[in-house]
């Protein structure tokens, strides 16, 4: 145990140390920054006011009797109301010096009226607002009622506002943000991916430099792979923690409050999810990290990595994307079967918890399942490895390793 721990210290100093972990975390950590202060730059390029949302309503012949003014009580609506006749050349203007962002034009006809929209470019515009369209259109239902003589309780009931109530045929009710849910499988994913990744490039580096021949020397290969899996576990831990904790002052220090409450709901985020995702962060990484252990000392020089990691990328992502799309049937038996199968558990499991689908027996099992397997394949890295190490020819090939595990 103790040639784990100084395996697992020098690993974990030698990672701290390389400039290219330093300069990508600090790159990683100023993207995020300026991402969530996107809002304040283009405020402060702008003057401070931002972009002016505010739509202008031009009723030429008075179609709505005066009663546009009513449409600013619209939330998160901003209308300027003019009546008579506001020339092309004038909305131009006002929408090039920002005082306004486009404008409707009302035009009455035989039948209803004629909206003209003019915006800056059609080609970067969207259509009206749905709030806005839709109040315009009530607007002149009440309106022609009124002239009809109708009362109000009978023009409204030629507008009648629907109640949906919807039931779902599930029996398993589902809980949560989606969101926020497949937010936390792709952090998941990159988080397990990323620090298992650095296992096979940091024992190629080690052969490269023969920094390995001392390790081997020193204690024996188990504990040298077992040491620095761990070793790199920790600093991509930290890495990882740094990165969420970033983004997460960031976002409560830049991002209006109300935004976020509306866009990541956390409600269903206990402590005991919190530890159970932990959880399962270290066992999907220990379950990557072996395999890139194994795929790391089959090959002797840098350039060879990427190469010999692809079947090891390929399964990584076969995991998650099971879990991903599962997402979009989560009470399907295809999802419950992601929630256990070892490649895709990581990702999937913390999600289907979070959701209120998972039952403490297919927690445990799903645990079970990912221990064995790591067991599974830490027993055939350490014996590839302990063979392997030393090799600085030729790549391995698969029948080499598999002959290479036989004879162990």
């Amino acid at each position: 145990m103790k040639d784990i721990i100084t395996v697992a210290k020098f690993t974990m100093k030698d990672m701290l140390k390389r400039k290219s972990f330093r300069i990508s975390t600090l790159i990683i950590l100023v993207l995020i920054v300026i991402g969530f202060n996107i809002p304040n730059i283009l405020n402060s390029v702008t003057g401070g006011e931002g972009f002016n949302d505010t739509i202008l309503l031009v009723d030429q012949d008075q179609v709505f009797d005066n009663q546009l003014n009513s449409l600013n009580s619209i939330e998160n609506l901003s209308v300027k109301v003019e009546l008579g006749n506001d020339n092309f050349d004038s909305i131009r203007d006002k929408i090039n010096n920002g005082e306004i962002s486009s404008a409707i034009i009302i035009e009455p006809t035989d039948s209803a009226p004629t909206f003209r929209y003019v915006v800056k470019n059609v080609a970067t515009a969207s259509n009206i607002p749905e709030d806005l369209s839709t109040a315009l259109s009530l607007l002149y239902t009440n309106v022609q009622a009124q002239k009809l003589g109708l009362t109000p309780t009978e023009a409204q009931s030629l507008i009648p506002d629907f109640t949906v109530a919807p039931e779902q045929i599930e029996e398993q009710e589902i809980s949560g943000n989606i969101f926020v849910m497949m937010l936390m499988s792709i952090v998941l994913f990159y988080a397990i991916y990323f620090c298992a990744y650095q296992v096979s490039s940091s024992i190629t580096v080690e052969k490269t430099s023969k920094i390995i021949e001392t390790l081997v020397t020193s204690t024996s290969p188990r504990n040298i792979i077992l040491g620095k899996t761990i070793g790199i576990g920790l600093v991509g831990l930290f890495q990882m923690l740094l990165i969420v904790g970033t983004a997460i002052i960031s976002a409560n220090l830049f991002l209006d409050h109300a935004l976020i409450a509306s866009m990541l709901d956390l409600s269903n985020i206990t402590p005991f999810l919190g530890l159970v995702t932990l959880i399962y962060f270290i066992l999907g990484y220990f379950m990557y990290a072996f395999d890139y252990a194994l795929t790391g000392a089959t090959i002797s020089k840098p350039e060879d990595i990427q190469a010999a990691n692809t079947p090891v990328a390929l399964l990584t992502l076969v995991g998650f994307y099971l879990a991903y799309f599962t997402l979009t049937d989560p009470t399907s038996g295809l999802n419950s079967f992601a929630a256990i199968f070892p490649i895709s558990s990581p990702f999937c499991m913390p999600i289907r918890m979070m959701m209120g689908l998972a039952t403490p027996l297919e927690i445990i099992i799903s645990i079970l399942v990912l221990l064995v397997t790591i067991f599974i394949i830490s027993r055939i890295a350490i014996k590839i490895y302990s063979d392997a190490i030393l090799n600085y020819g030729t790549r391995l090939t698969l029948g080499e390793i598999l002959k290479t595990y036989r004879k162990k």
